[in-house]
C-alpha cells in the first residue's frame, strides 16, 4: 500500500487549526473515507503529494486547469506581474484585455465585471437580476450548485416545485423562501411553474450541463423550454458556466446549444486557476451595476493583476490550441475505455461526458436528474476511488463530482489510466 505518512501527519495538524482540517468540505474525503492527500506540487497532468507519491490528476483544481498544472507560459506572466506588484485596488489595462478575450468567446456578455470566485459571480448576477426586474424570486434546479451564497443553499421537495428550505445552518428560512427549486430536465414542471409564477420570477439560474450531481446533460428540448419560459415571463436566464466555460466548448454550453442567456457567470478557468470569476450579459441589464446604476457590487481584489495576467495568457493558449475541442478524441477514448473496463469486470456503471468533462456513475442508467444520481452505489465508488489512487490516478473524492481532462494529458496517460481502471474495477 502506498505510504502517506506525511499527509496523515499534516492532516492531524490541520484539524487542530482549521475546521475539519480543510478549507473546503469535499477535500476532507468524507464521501470516500480515509484521509486527504496533501499536495506538494503539480506539473502538467501530474501532482505529487507530501510523501512524494505521483498521480495522474483528473481533478485539476476542480476544473479550471485546462492547460494542466504550472503551464510555463502562464507561470512566466504571473512571475512578471508579481514583480510589478500584487494588488493596486485600481484599474489596469489587463482587465480590459482579458474582458475582450472573454467577450470574443462569449458575445452574449456585452458588459462584464471581474470578481474573485464563481460564488461571487453567481451571487452578483442574482443581485443584478433582482435589481433589473424588480422581482425577488429565483428559480434553480435540484443538484445544480451555484456557490455557497445563502439564497442558493436550498434543496428541493419531492416531485415538483417547492419553496426553498435551507440546506445549511445559518441560512434564514425567510431568505431561502425566495428560491424555488425544480427537478433538472423536468420540462413539464418548469413550464407549469412559469405559467403560475412567471410574473414574480426575477431569474432562472442553472448549470447548462449539470456538473455537481455528477455529469448530467440536458435532454433534447429542455434548454429551449428554459429559454422560452424565461423570455415569455420577462425573467432573466442566467447560465452558470463556472464549470462548463471553455470546457464543453470554447464558447461554453451556450455556443454548444445555441441558447443565448441574459447573464453568464464564469470562474477560475478565465484566470488560469487563479482566484477570479466574472459575471456579465446584455448591456441594458449590466448597466444597472454601480457606478452606472443602483445595484452595488465591489471588491478590492477584483481584477487583480496576477489573475488578469494569468487569464490573458491562458485564454490566448486556449484559442491557439483549439481547446477544448482538441481534447474530444482523448475524452471519447477515456469514456469508452472506462465503460468497457466496467463491463468486463461485471460492474454496473453509467458514463457521461461533454467536452473535457466526464463522470462514471456506479449504477445502471440513465441518469437524468439529481434523484437518479443519488441512486448510485457510493460505497462501490469509494472503493473504486481508493483503488485508482493506489494505482496512481487521482479522481475527485465524491461520486457527485466530475473529472476533467487537460491539454497536458497524453494518449499514453489515458491508456495508463484505463489499465488502472481495469484493475480497479476487477478489485472491487
Amino acid at each position: 500500500m502506498t505510504s502517506r505518512v506525511r499527509s496523515e501527519a499534516l492532516f492531524q495538524a490541520a484539524q487542530k487549526r482549521i475546521p475539519g482540517g480543510v478549507d473546503s468540505p469535499v477535500r476532507a474525503f468524507r464521501g470516500v473515507g480515509g484521509s486527504p492527500l496533501f499536495i506538494d506540487r503539480g506539473e502538467g497532468s501530474r501532482i505529487w503529494d507530501a510523501d512524494g507519491n505521483e498521480y495522474i490528476d483528473y481533478v485539476l483544481s476542480w476544473g479550471p486547469l485546462i492547460l494542466g498544472h504550472a503551464h510555463p507560459r502562464v507561470v512566466a506572466v504571473v512571475r512578471e506581474a508579481a514583480g510589478r506588484g500584487t494588488s493596486y485596488g485600481a484599474p489596469t489595462a489587463a482587465e480590459t484585455e482579458l474582458a475582450e478575450l472573454v467577450q470574443e468567446a462569449y458575445p452574449s456578455m456585452e458588459l462584464l465585471r471581474f470578481v474573485n470566485s464563481g460564488t461571487e459571480a453567481t451571487m452578483s448576477a442574482l443581485r443584478v437580476a433582482r435589481g433589473f426586474t424588480g422581482r425577488d424570486i429565483i428559480v434553480k434546479f435540484e443538484g445544480c450548485y451555484h456557490g455557497h451564497a445563502d439564497g442558493l443553499l436550498v434543496k428541493a421537495g419531492s416531485g415538483g416545485a417547492t419553496l426553498g428550505i435551507p440546506d445549511s445552518a445559518g441560512v434564514p428560512a425567510d431568505y431561502a423562501r425566495n428560491t424555488i427549486t425544480l427537478p433538472y430536465n423536468d420540462a413539464e414542471a418548469l413550464e407549469n411553474l412559469f405559467l403560475r409564477e412567471g410574473k414574480n420570477i426575477a431569474a432562472l439560474i442553472l448549470e447548462p450541463v449539470g456538473g455537481n450531481m455528477g455529469l448530467v446533460p440536458p435532454e433534447a428540448g429542455f434548454m429551449e423550454m428554459v429559454r422560452r419560459s424565461t423570455k415569455g415571463s420577462n425573467s432573466l436566464l442566467i447560465f452558470d458556466e463556472v464549470m462548463t466555460g471553455f470546457r464543453v466548448a470554447r464558447g461554453g454550453a451556450q455556443s454548444l446549444f445555441g441558447i443565448q442567456p441574459d447573464l453568464t457567470t464564469l470562474g477560475k478557468v478565465i484566470g488560469g486557476g487563479m482566484p477570479v470569476g466574472a459575471y456579465g450579459g446584455r448591456r441594458e441589464v449590466m448597466e444597472v451595476v454601480s457606478p452606472l446604476g443602483p445595484v452595488y457590487q465591489a471588491g478590492t481584489l477584483s481584477g487583480n493583476p496576477l489573475a488578469m495576467a494569468a487569464g490573458v495568457e491562458t485564454l490566448r493558449i486556449i484559442k491557439e490550441e483549439g481547446l477544448p475541442e482538441a481534447l474530444e478524441d482523448r475524452g471519447r477514448r477515456l469514456e469508452e475505455g472506462m465503460a468497457e473496463a466496467a463491463r468486463r469486470a461485471g460492474v454496473a456503471t453509467w458514463g457521461a461526458r461533454r467536452g473535457s468533462m466526464f463522470c462514471t456513475f456506479f449504477q445502471e442508467g440513465p441518469v437524468r436528474d439529481f434523484a437518479d444520481a443519488q441512486r448510485s452505489d457510493t460505497e462501490k465508488f469509494a472503493r473504486f476511488f481508493h483503488a485508482m489512487l493506489e494505482r496512481g490516478v487521482a479522481l475527485a473524492p465524491s461520486q457527485f463530482e466530475v473529472g476533467f481532462l487537460s491539454s497536458a494529458h497524453t494518449e499514453a496517460e489515458i491508456e495508463t489510466t484505463l489499465e488502472a481502471a481495469r484493475e480497479a474495477f476487477a478489485a472491487i
